[in-house]
């Protein structure tokens, strides 16, 4: 049975902003949480790119829903052994509420500390080098690791949950797919496609949970959410790899300007009509998702929340 969960954007918002967004999710009816993990905001207009850690461990002790970070890339900007540091600590604070969302990353995020940005191929063998040496700080054991990518000196980890945590590789492309299906313990995407979920099932994936992920625009009328969403989120409409290499915000700002409203918020349910959200949400619950995230874009999160609760949630079951 499909469960749905709320997408906290923080790119958009401030911390305390968020805490409170996932205090209001769990009295919704929303049953878990994803976070986005970013640096940089995609436009300046988002606004926001605080450090997901420290929110995660405030929004723990705020609900009890678990949380999964969609995604964090433990490439280049963060060195993985840090990363598995922060997962533990996370995984031990909520008592095995936490899932490591994560995936090869984009330029945005990671070129600032002044290193090359790899190829995709490259960065797909690094996720996985990232994910077996993760996994190996995960047992508490003293650990050494000379591998092709990344170099770790008698490194233990002393807090640690009682299982480790989950690891949801997230991908599109079919070798990264294949890479979620045989290494992941489970599968993240953002587009509701049921030839993604069979490529992850087919790759390792059998009865290894799906989650998916969507934005949505509620507001009083259907244009004025659309406005919004051509406002904060023009980068939707920006088609191909460029997500994965412009290194700023105002490299998607000038992109940005060719995108029409229409084009931005194509995708997107707009408006105060349940059914358009219901029947955006069902697209992933029909191609085999098991959790389903919804993203309100926008400031009116009160009133999402609000909607949502009365209007969408029972009419999904």
């Amino acid at each position: 049975m499909t469960t749905f969960g709320y997408f906290l954007s923080s790119e958009e918002h401030e911390p305390k902003e968020l805490v409170r967004q996932a205090k209001m999710a769990e009295r919704a009816g929303f049953r878990s949480l994803w976070i986005s993990d970013h640096f940089h905001p995609w436009i300046d207009e988002q606004g926001h790119s605080p450090f997901v850690w420290s929110v995660i461990g405030a929004v723990a002790e705020a609900t009890s829903l678990p949380i999964t970070t969609a995604v964090t890339c433990p490439l280049v900007r963060i060195h993985p052994a840090i990363i598995a540091q922060a997962a533990a600590t996370t995984a031990s604070l909520t008592g095995g509420r936490f899932r490591l969302g994560v995936g090869t990353g984009e330029a945005l995020n990671e070129h600032i500390i002044d290193t090359r940005w790899p190829p995709a191929a490259e960065r797909l063998e690094m996720l996985e080098e990232a994910v077996g040496l993760m996994r190996r700080l995960w047992t508490g054991e003293l650990v050494t690791h000379r591998g092709t990518h990344y170099k770790v000196d008698t490194a233990r980890l002393y807090t640690l949950p009682d299982e480790p945590p989950p690891v949801y590789i997230s991908g599109f492309g079919d070798k990264s797919i294949e890479l979620a299906g045989r290494i992941g313990d489970g599968y993240i995407s953002t587009g509701p496609s049921a030839e993604s979920v069979a490529k992850f099932h087919a790759a390792g994936g059998e009865g290894k949970p799906v989650q998916g992920g969507l934005k949505v625009c509620h507001a009083p009328d259907a244009a004025q959410a659309r406005t919004t969403v051509h406002r904060l989120w023009p980068n939707q409409g920006i088609q191909g790899e460029a997500a994965q290499l412009l290194p700023l915000p105002r490299h998607f700002e000038q992109l940005a300007e060719m995108v029409t409203e229409e084009q931005a918020a194509g995708g997107t349910p707009c408006g105060p009509d349940p059914e358009e959200h219901v029947k955006a949400i069902t697209e992933y619950v029909e191609a085999g998702f098991d959790e389903v995230y919804v993203s309100q874009i926008g400031p009116d999160q009160d009133a999402f929340f609000d909607f949502y609760a009365k209007e969408v949630l029972p009419r999904l079951g």
